[in-house]
C-alpha cells in the first residue's frame, strides 16, 4: 500500500513536471492537450473505476452509525467552503483564481483519502462511507454551497453544475458499484486494474490542466500555494477537532481528519472548465490542490501509521492492534 502511495505521488510529480515544461512549439504537438469533454470523460472513467472498488461491508457504518457519517459530511461541506471563501477575502487574487480556490473548498472528498486512511490505521469503512455519501449528495451540495459562498446566483450555472455532477459523477459511481456487484468477472478485473485505471485518469487530468496553464502557473508563484496549504491544514484540524469533540474513536478521528482535508480537486478542475471555459485560470488552484493534499495527506497518514496502537477498521467495527511501530 505504501509502495502504491509512493509511486502515484512520484508519477504525479513526473507527469505534472513534464506537462509544465513540454516544448509544444518546438515539437509541433502537445500530448497533454485536452478540452472540457476529455476532462469529463476522464472523470467518468475515474468515478466508475472507484465505484467498482467499493465493497458492501465498507458501507456498513451508514447503517450502524448514520449520525457519525452525517457529522462528517456536514463538517466537510461547511468548514472547507468557508475556509476557501475566507482565504479569497483575506488574500488579494484574480477573480478567476478566487473562483478556483472556492471550487476546491466546495467539491466532495477525494477517494484517495480512503487509501490514506488505511495507511494511517484509521477506519476505512467510515472513510468510504463519508466519501460515498458526499459524492452522492454533490449534485445538491456543490451548487448550493457555490451559490452561498461565491454568489453564483444564475439558474444556468447552478442547474448546469447539478446536472453535470449527477450524470458524470454520481451515475458512474453507482453504475460501477452495481455492475461489480452483479458481474463476478467485472469485480475481479476491478480489484486488479481499478486502482491503476483511476490513478491513470487522475494523473492525466492534472497533467492536462498543468499543460493548459504553463505560463500562468509560473506567474502565480507561491501565493496560491500558501493559500491552498492553509485551507488544507484547516480541513485537517477541523476534522480532528470535530471528531474529538464528538468523542469518536481514534480510528474514526483519523479517517475524518483525512476526509475533510482532502478534496476531489480533479472534479473541481472539470467543474472549473465547465463553468468558466477551457482556458480559465480557475483550474490552477484545483490542479495544485490535488498535488498538495496528496503530499500532506501521505505524510500525515504515514506518521500516524508508524505511531501504532490503532488498527484499521474492517467492516463496521474497530479492532485494537498491538501497540508498537507499524512494520
Amino acid at each position: 500500500m505504501r509502495a502504491w502511495l509512493s509511486s502515484i505521488l512520484l508519477w504525479l510529480v513526473v507527469t505534472s513536471g513534464v506537462a509544465l515544461v513540454w516544448p509544444a512549439d518546438r515539437f509541433g504537438f502537445d500530448p497533454f492537450a485536452s478540452n472540457a469533454w476529455l476532462l469529463w470523460s476522464l472523470i467518468v472513467v475515474t468515478m466508475f473505476s472507484l465505484g467498482t472498488l467499493v465493497q458492501p461491508d465498507e458501507l456498513r457504518p451508514l447503517q450502524q452509525r448514520p449520525w457519525w457519517v452525517a457529522l462528517g459530511v456536514v463538517t466537510q461541506v461547511t468548514v472547507m467552503p468557508l475556509a476557501a471563501w475566507l482565504a479569497t477575502r483575506l488574500v488579494p487574487m484574480n477573480t478567476e483564481l478566487a473562483a478556483g480556490v472556492i471550487l476546491v473548498g466546495c467539491v466532495p472528498g477525494a477517494m484517495a483519502s480512503n487509501v490514506l486512511t488505511r495507511t494511517a490505521r484509521g477506519s476505512v469503512a467510515y472513510s468510504v462511507s463519508l466519501t460515498t455519501v458526499a459524492t452522492l449528495l454533490s449534485p445538491l451540495t456543490v451548487p448550493l454551497v457555490l451559490w452561498i459562498v461565491a454568489g453564483m446566483q444564475t439558474d444556468q450555472s447552478l442547474g448546469r453544475s447539478s446536472i453535470l455532477l449527477a450524470l458524470l459523477v454520481v451515475l458512474p459511481t453507482v453504475a460501477g458499484y452495481a455492475v461489480a456487484r452483479q458481474v463476478a468477472r467485472v469485480r475481479k478485473l476491478a480489484a486488479r486494474f481499478g486502482p491503476f485505471v483511476a490513478s491513470l485518469a487522475l494523473l492525466w487530468i492534472i497533467a492536462s490542466v498543468v499543460a493548459a496553464n504553463r505560463s500562468r502557473l509560473i506567474e502565480v508563484g507561491g501565493l496560491i500555494v500558501g493559500v491552498l496549504l492553509l485551507i488544507n491544514l484547516v480541513g485537517y484540524a477541523a476534522g480532528f477537532a470535530v471528531g474529538r469533540k464528538a468523542r469518536l474513536p481514534e480510528a474514526y478521528r483519523r479517517a475524518l481528519t483525512l476526509e475533510v482535508g482532502m478534496q476531489n480537486a480533479g472534479l473541481g478542475t472539470a467543474l472549473a472548465v465547465s463553468l468558466h471555459g477551457p482556458n480559465t485560470i480557475a483550474t490552477i488552484p484545483t490542479a495544485a490542490y490535488t498535488f498538495g493534499c496528496m503530499l500532506t495527506g501521505t505524510v500525515l497518514a504515514v506518521w500516524w501509521g508508524r505511531r501504532g496502537g490503532i488498527a484499521v477498521a474492517g467492516g463496521g467495527g474497530i479492532a485494537v492492534a498491538e501497540a508498537g511501530r507499524c512494520k
